[in-house]
Protein backbone atom coordinates (compact mmCIF):
# COMPACT_ATOMS: atom_id res chain seq x y z
CA UNK A 1 0.00 0.00 0.00
CA UNK A 2 2.35 2.46 1.04
CA UNK A 3 6.15 1.63 0.05
CA UNK A 4 8.40 4.59 0.25
CA UNK A 5 9.02 7.60 2.89
CA UNK A 6 7.43 9.63 0.28
CA UNK A 7 3.96 8.65 0.91
CA UNK A 8 4.41 10.55 4.00
CA UNK A 9 3.19 13.80 2.81
CA UNK A 10 0.23 12.08 1.48
CA UNK A 11 -0.40 10.10 4.96
CA UNK A 12 -0.20 13.70 6.44
CA UNK A 13 -2.74 15.20 4.48
CA UNK A 14 -5.23 12.68 4.89
CA UNK A 15 -4.71 12.43 8.37
CA UNK A 16 -5.55 16.16 9.00
CA UNK A 17 -8.56 15.73 7.27
CA UNK A 18 -9.94 13.07 9.05
CA UNK A 19 -8.02 15.11 12.04
CA UNK A 20 -10.86 18.25 10.65
CA UNK A 21 -14.03 15.79 10.60
CA UNK A 22 -12.97 14.50 13.83
CA UNK A 23 -13.27 17.98 15.51
CA UNK A 24 -16.18 18.43 14.04
CA UNK A 25 -17.76 15.32 15.80
CA UNK A 26 -18.74 15.66 19.28
CA UNK A 27 -17.16 12.99 21.42
CA UNK A 28 -17.35 13.23 24.86
CA UNK A 29 -16.05 10.25 27.09
CA UNK A 30 -19.17 7.13 26.84
CA UNK A 31 -20.12 9.28 23.53
CA UNK A 32 -17.94 8.07 20.95
CA UNK A 33 -20.44 6.38 19.00
CA UNK A 34 -20.14 9.03 16.09
CA UNK A 35 -16.31 9.44 15.94
CA UNK A 36 -16.13 5.41 16.10
CA UNK A 37 -18.23 5.17 13.21
CA UNK A 38 -16.37 7.90 11.36
CA UNK A 39 -13.21 6.25 11.17
CA UNK A 40 -14.00 3.01 11.00
CA UNK A 41 -15.76 4.75 7.37
CA UNK A 42 -12.33 5.85 7.09
CA UNK A 43 -10.68 2.98 7.95
CA UNK A 44 -12.64 0.99 5.36
CA UNK A 45 -12.47 3.23 2.64
CA UNK A 46 -8.52 3.10 3.14
CA UNK A 47 -8.87 -0.48 2.75
CA UNK A 48 -8.73 -2.17 6.83
CA UNK A 49 -10.50 -4.41 8.02
CA UNK A 50 -11.78 -3.33 11.28
CA UNK A 51 -13.55 -4.81 14.26
CA UNK A 52 -15.74 -2.95 16.18
CA UNK A 53 -16.09 -3.74 19.78
CA UNK A 54 -18.80 -0.90 21.40
CA UNK A 55 -17.72 2.20 20.96
CA UNK A 56 -13.74 0.92 20.37
CA UNK A 57 -12.06 -0.01 17.20
CA UNK A 58 -9.49 -2.92 16.28
CA UNK A 59 -7.29 -3.28 13.43
CA UNK A 60 -4.78 -5.95 13.03
CA UNK A 61 -2.38 -5.83 10.20
CA UNK A 62 -3.10 -7.92 7.39
CA UNK A 63 -0.70 -10.82 7.53
CA UNK A 64 -0.91 -11.34 11.22
CA UNK A 65 0.71 -14.44 12.27
CA UNK A 66 -0.49 -16.33 15.04
CA UNK A 67 2.99 -17.13 15.95
CA UNK A 68 4.27 -13.96 16.59
CA UNK A 69 4.30 -11.54 19.18
CA UNK A 70 2.07 -8.39 19.01
CA UNK A 71 2.95 -4.85 19.65
CA UNK A 72 -0.55 -2.99 20.41
CA UNK A 73 -0.78 0.81 18.87
CA UNK A 74 -3.10 2.72 21.38
CA UNK A 75 -4.90 5.93 21.42
CA UNK A 76 -8.16 6.99 22.47
CA UNK A 77 -11.03 8.71 20.46
CA UNK A 78 -12.94 10.90 23.69
CA UNK A 79 -12.50 14.24 24.53
CA UNK A 80 -13.30 16.33 27.61
CA UNK A 81 -15.84 19.29 27.42
CA UNK A 82 -14.43 22.03 26.23
CA UNK A 83 -12.59 24.38 28.74
CA UNK A 84 -15.02 27.56 29.24
CA UNK A 85 -12.58 29.73 28.27
CA UNK A 86 -12.93 29.41 24.33
CA UNK A 87 -12.75 32.19 22.30
CA UNK A 88 -12.81 29.64 19.17
CA UNK A 89 -15.95 27.62 18.47
CA UNK A 90 -14.28 24.19 19.86
CA UNK A 91 -15.72 21.99 17.07
CA UNK A 92 -14.60 24.17 13.82
CA UNK A 93 -11.18 23.19 12.91
CA UNK A 94 -10.14 26.29 11.76
CA UNK A 95 -6.27 26.08 10.49
CA UNK A 96 -4.66 29.46 10.78
CA UNK A 97 -0.62 29.81 10.92
CA UNK A 98 -0.44 26.30 10.89
CA UNK A 99 -2.38 25.70 13.54
CA UNK A 100 -5.47 23.27 13.61
CA UNK A 101 -7.61 24.58 16.09
CA UNK A 102 -10.30 22.46 17.83
CA UNK A 103 -11.19 20.38 20.90
CA UNK A 104 -9.43 17.34 20.96
CA UNK A 105 -6.80 18.39 18.26
CA UNK A 106 -3.87 18.13 20.51
CA UNK A 107 -5.54 15.49 22.97
CA UNK A 108 -5.32 13.06 21.81
CA UNK A 109 -6.94 13.47 18.07
CA UNK A 110 -3.46 14.05 17.04
CA UNK A 111 -1.96 11.14 18.15
CA UNK A 112 -5.00 9.19 16.77
CA UNK A 113 -4.65 9.54 12.72
CA UNK A 114 -1.02 9.73 12.89
CA UNK A 115 -1.46 5.86 14.34
CA UNK A 116 -4.23 5.32 12.09
CA UNK A 117 -1.51 6.39 9.45
CA UNK A 118 1.24 3.90 10.94
CA UNK A 119 -1.49 1.24 10.62
CA UNK A 120 -2.22 2.05 6.97
CA UNK A 121 1.64 2.01 6.19
CA UNK A 122 2.71 -1.19 7.74
CA UNK A 123 -0.83 -3.01 6.79
CA UNK A 124 0.44 -5.00 3.64
CA UNK A 125 4.00 -5.79 4.92
CA UNK A 126 4.51 -9.24 4.84
CA UNK A 127 8.17 -9.23 6.54
CA UNK A 128 7.09 -7.93 10.36
CA UNK A 129 9.25 -9.67 13.05
CA UNK A 130 5.64 -8.37 15.04
CA UNK A 131 1.92 -8.31 14.36
CA UNK A 132 0.78 -4.88 14.68
CA UNK A 133 -2.80 -4.29 16.57
CA UNK A 134 -4.41 -0.55 16.39
CA UNK A 135 -6.47 -0.27 19.11
CA UNK A 136 -8.60 3.05 19.43
CA UNK A 137 -10.40 2.79 22.54
CA UNK A 138 -13.14 5.08 24.19
CA UNK A 139 -13.79 6.39 28.13
CA UNK A 140 -9.78 7.65 28.39
CA UNK A 141 -10.67 10.90 29.77
CA UNK A 142 -12.82 8.82 32.66
CA UNK A 143 -11.00 6.09 33.26
CA UNK A 144 -14.06 4.07 32.14
CA UNK A 145 -14.71 0.18 32.03
CA UNK A 146 -15.51 0.37 28.33
CA UNK A 147 -12.08 1.26 26.96
CA UNK A 148 -9.18 0.03 26.63
CA UNK A 149 -9.23 -2.78 29.40
CA UNK A 150 -12.25 -4.08 27.56
CA UNK A 151 -10.86 -5.38 24.61
CA UNK A 152 -7.48 -6.24 25.67
CA UNK A 153 -8.60 -10.03 26.49
CA UNK A 154 -8.90 -10.27 22.93
CA UNK A 155 -5.72 -9.16 21.86
CA UNK A 156 -3.24 -12.08 21.16
CA UNK A 157 0.28 -12.40 22.19
CA UNK A 158 1.08 -8.59 23.27
CA UNK A 159 4.36 -8.29 23.97
CA UNK A 160 4.65 -4.11 24.23
CA UNK A 161 2.74 -1.18 23.82
CA UNK A 162 3.01 2.36 22.14
CA UNK A 163 0.10 4.50 23.54
CA UNK A 164 -0.32 7.75 21.83
CA UNK A 165 -0.46 10.77 24.03
CA UNK A 166 1.14 14.38 23.23
CA UNK A 167 4.56 14.04 24.85
CA UNK A 168 6.24 16.21 21.92
CA UNK A 169 7.22 12.86 20.36
CA UNK A 170 9.93 12.10 23.27
CA UNK A 171 9.45 8.78 25.24
CA UNK A 172 7.53 9.04 28.59
CA UNK A 173 9.26 5.44 29.92
CA UNK A 174 7.34 6.10 33.29
CA UNK A 175 3.72 7.18 34.72
CA UNK A 176 2.43 7.60 37.41
CA UNK A 177 -0.57 6.30 38.80
CA UNK A 178 -3.46 7.71 40.26
CA UNK A 179 -5.60 6.79 43.73
CA UNK A 180 -8.14 9.15 44.78
CA UNK A 181 -9.76 8.39 48.24
CA UNK A 182 -12.43 10.02 49.61
CA UNK A 183 -12.37 10.76 53.75
CA UNK A 184 -14.99 11.33 56.23
CA UNK A 185 -14.08 13.27 59.15
CA UNK A 186 -16.77 12.46 62.50
CA UNK A 187 -17.21 15.18 65.20
CA UNK A 188 -19.98 15.71 67.37
CA UNK A 189 -23.22 17.87 66.52
CA UNK A 190 -24.02 21.00 68.84
CA UNK A 191 -25.00 24.20 68.98
CA UNK A 192 -21.94 26.92 68.29
CA UNK A 193 -23.60 29.55 71.05
CA UNK A 194 -22.82 27.26 73.94
CA UNK A 195 -19.40 26.00 72.42
CA UNK A 196 -21.25 22.49 72.39
CA UNK A 197 -20.12 19.15 70.60
CA UNK A 198 -17.11 18.85 68.79
CA UNK A 199 -16.51 20.20 65.40
CA UNK A 200 -15.67 17.41 62.53
CA UNK A 201 -14.09 20.72 60.58
CA UNK A 202 -11.26 20.91 63.31
CA UNK A 203 -10.64 16.85 63.34
CA UNK A 204 -10.39 17.09 59.26
CA UNK A 205 -8.06 20.15 59.50
CA UNK A 206 -5.26 17.92 61.60
CA UNK A 207 -5.60 15.05 58.86
CA UNK A 208 -5.82 17.49 55.67
CA UNK A 209 -2.33 19.02 57.25
CA UNK A 210 -0.99 15.60 57.17
CA UNK A 211 -1.71 15.10 53.83
CA UNK A 212 -0.25 18.62 53.18
CA UNK A 213 3.44 17.84 55.14
CA UNK A 214 3.69 13.67 54.56
CA UNK A 215 6.74 12.49 52.78
CA UNK A 216 6.66 9.33 51.54
CA UNK A 217 10.27 8.01 52.00
CA UNK A 218 11.18 6.23 48.65
CA UNK A 219 11.83 8.92 45.55
CA UNK A 220 11.45 7.78 42.23
CA UNK A 221 14.26 8.92 39.60
CA UNK A 222 12.26 9.09 37.00
CA UNK A 223 8.78 10.80 38.63
CA UNK A 224 10.06 12.17 41.94
CA UNK A 225 7.74 11.85 45.13
CA UNK A 226 4.12 10.90 45.55
CA UNK A 227 2.22 13.78 45.98
CA UNK A 228 -0.99 14.30 48.25
CA UNK A 229 -3.41 17.05 46.79
CA UNK A 230 -6.45 17.61 49.09
CA UNK A 231 -8.59 19.05 46.26
CA UNK A 232 -12.65 19.10 47.62
CA UNK A 233 -14.00 19.92 50.92
CA UNK A 234 -17.43 20.11 52.47
CA UNK A 235 -18.50 20.11 55.66
CA UNK A 236 -21.51 21.76 58.03
CA UNK A 237 -24.90 22.14 57.81
CA UNK A 238 -25.54 26.26 59.04
CA UNK A 239 -23.67 28.96 60.64
CA UNK A 240 -24.63 27.48 64.42
CA UNK A 241 -24.61 24.33 64.59
CA UNK A 242 -20.90 22.40 64.87
CA UNK A 243 -20.87 19.72 62.25
CA UNK A 244 -21.17 15.93 63.40
CA UNK A 245 -19.32 14.93 59.70
CA UNK A 246 -16.94 16.69 57.15
CA UNK A 247 -16.17 15.36 53.57
CA UNK A 248 -12.94 15.84 51.70
CA UNK A 249 -11.50 14.33 48.76
CA UNK A 250 -7.74 13.51 48.42
CA UNK A 251 -6.10 13.25 44.75
CA UNK A 252 -2.59 11.23 45.41
CA UNK A 253 0.03 10.39 42.23
CA UNK A 254 1.77 7.59 42.79
CA UNK A 255 5.27 6.41 41.56
CA UNK A 256 6.14 3.36 40.69
CA UNK A 257 8.14 2.48 43.95
CA UNK A 258 5.07 2.04 45.83
CA UNK A 259 1.25 -0.04 45.60
CA UNK A 260 -1.94 1.47 46.19
CA UNK A 261 -2.08 -0.86 48.97
CA UNK A 262 1.09 0.34 50.68
CA UNK A 263 -0.25 3.84 50.13
CA UNK A 264 -3.51 3.18 51.85
CA UNK A 265 -2.03 1.66 54.28
CA UNK A 266 0.27 4.45 55.12
CA UNK A 267 -2.60 6.54 54.84
CA UNK A 268 -4.64 5.04 57.26
CA UNK A 269 -1.92 4.59 60.41
CA UNK A 270 -1.47 8.26 60.20
CA UNK A 271 -5.26 9.59 59.77
CA UNK A 272 -8.30 9.60 62.12
CA UNK A 273 -11.12 9.94 58.96
CA UNK A 274 -12.61 7.35 57.39
CA UNK A 275 -10.59 6.30 53.99
CA UNK A 276 -12.36 5.29 50.89
CA UNK A 277 -10.45 4.52 47.85
CA UNK A 278 -12.48 5.43 44.32
CA UNK A 279 -10.55 2.63 42.45
CA UNK A 280 -7.19 1.38 42.52
CA UNK A 281 -6.82 0.13 39.10
CA UNK A 282 -4.67 3.10 37.97
CA UNK A 283 -0.92 1.76 38.51
CA UNK A 284 1.84 3.31 37.86
CA UNK A 285 4.12 2.31 34.94
CA UNK A 286 7.30 1.74 33.63
CA UNK A 287 9.80 0.26 31.23
CA UNK A 288 13.22 -0.90 31.38
CA UNK A 289 15.71 1.63 29.51
CA UNK A 290 17.06 -1.73 27.80
CA UNK A 291 14.02 -2.39 26.21
CA UNK A 292 13.81 -2.39 22.13
CA UNK A 293 11.12 0.43 22.23
CA UNK A 294 13.58 2.63 24.61
CA UNK A 295 16.23 1.81 22.43
CA UNK A 296 15.13 2.43 19.26
CA UNK A 297 14.05 5.28 20.18
CA UNK A 298 16.92 7.00 21.50
CA UNK A 299 18.49 5.71 18.13
CA UNK A 300 16.48 8.53 16.98
CA UNK A 301 17.67 11.35 19.06
CA UNK A 302 13.83 11.07 21.74
CA UNK A 303 14.64 12.06 24.85
CA UNK A 304 12.57 10.17 27.88
CA UNK A 305 11.03 11.49 30.91
CA UNK A 306 8.61 10.62 33.37
CA UNK A 307 5.44 11.65 32.91
CA UNK A 308 3.07 13.23 35.88
CA UNK A 309 0.16 13.35 33.94
CA UNK A 310 -1.95 9.98 33.64
CA UNK A 311 -3.27 7.71 30.50
CA UNK A 312 -4.21 4.01 29.36
CA UNK A 313 -0.95 3.38 30.01
CA UNK A 314 -2.63 2.76 33.59
CA UNK A 315 -4.31 0.22 32.70
CA UNK A 316 -1.78 -1.36 30.00
CA UNK A 317 -0.22 -4.62 31.93
CA UNK A 318 2.62 -4.46 29.37
CA UNK A 319 5.64 -2.82 28.83
CA UNK A 320 5.05 0.64 26.91
CA UNK A 321 5.87 4.02 26.29
CA UNK A 322 4.13 7.23 25.69
CA UNK A 323 4.74 9.09 22.87
CA UNK A 324 2.64 11.30 20.65
CA UNK A 325 2.79 14.80 18.69
CA UNK A 326 1.57 17.46 20.40
CA UNK A 327 2.21 19.06 24.27
CA UNK A 328 0.60 18.00 27.02
CA UNK A 329 0.60 21.36 28.99
CA UNK A 330 -2.18 21.89 25.92
CA UNK A 331 -4.09 19.36 26.91
CA UNK A 332 -7.65 20.52 28.06
CA UNK A 333 -7.15 23.97 27.82
CA UNK A 334 -8.84 26.76 25.65
CA UNK A 335 -8.32 27.37 22.41
CA UNK A 336 -6.52 23.92 21.42
CA UNK A 337 -4.18 23.25 18.98
CA UNK A 338 -1.81 20.85 16.99
CA UNK A 339 0.77 22.12 14.39
CA UNK A 340 0.64 20.79 10.90
CA UNK A 341 3.96 20.09 11.04
CA UNK A 342 3.67 17.97 14.24
CA UNK A 343 1.34 15.74 12.93
CA UNK A 344 3.75 15.23 9.76
CA UNK A 345 7.11 14.99 12.47
CA UNK A 346 4.88 12.37 14.27
CA UNK A 347 4.03 9.97 11.74
CA UNK A 348 7.71 10.25 10.36
CA UNK A 349 8.72 9.04 13.76
CA UNK A 350 6.34 6.51 14.55
CA UNK A 351 7.34 4.69 10.79
CA UNK A 352 11.08 5.08 11.95
CA UNK A 353 11.08 4.17 15.05
CA UNK A 354 8.99 0.58 13.97
CA UNK A 355 10.56 -0.01 11.58
CA UNK A 356 13.36 -0.43 14.00
CA UNK A 357 11.46 -3.13 16.07
CA UNK A 358 9.42 -4.56 13.32
CA UNK A 359 11.89 -5.74 10.88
Amino acid sequence: MFEVMADIEKLTEESIGLLKEMIRTESFSRQEDEVAGLIEKFLGESGLHTIRRGNNILVYNKNFDCRKRTILLNSHLDTVKPNPAYTRDPFAPDEADGKIYGLGSNDAGASVVSLIAVARYFYERNDLKYNICLALTAEEECSGNGGIESVLPEIPNVDSALVGEPTGMNMAIAEKGLLVIDCKSHGRAGHAARQEGESAIYQAMRDIAWFQTYKFPKNSDLLGDVLMTVTMINGGTQHNVVPAECDFTVDIRITECYTHKEVLDTIRKNVSCDVVPRSVRLRSSSILESHPFVLAGKELGLQTFGSPTMSDQALIPYPSVKIGPGESARSHSADEFIKREEIENGIKIYINLLDRILK
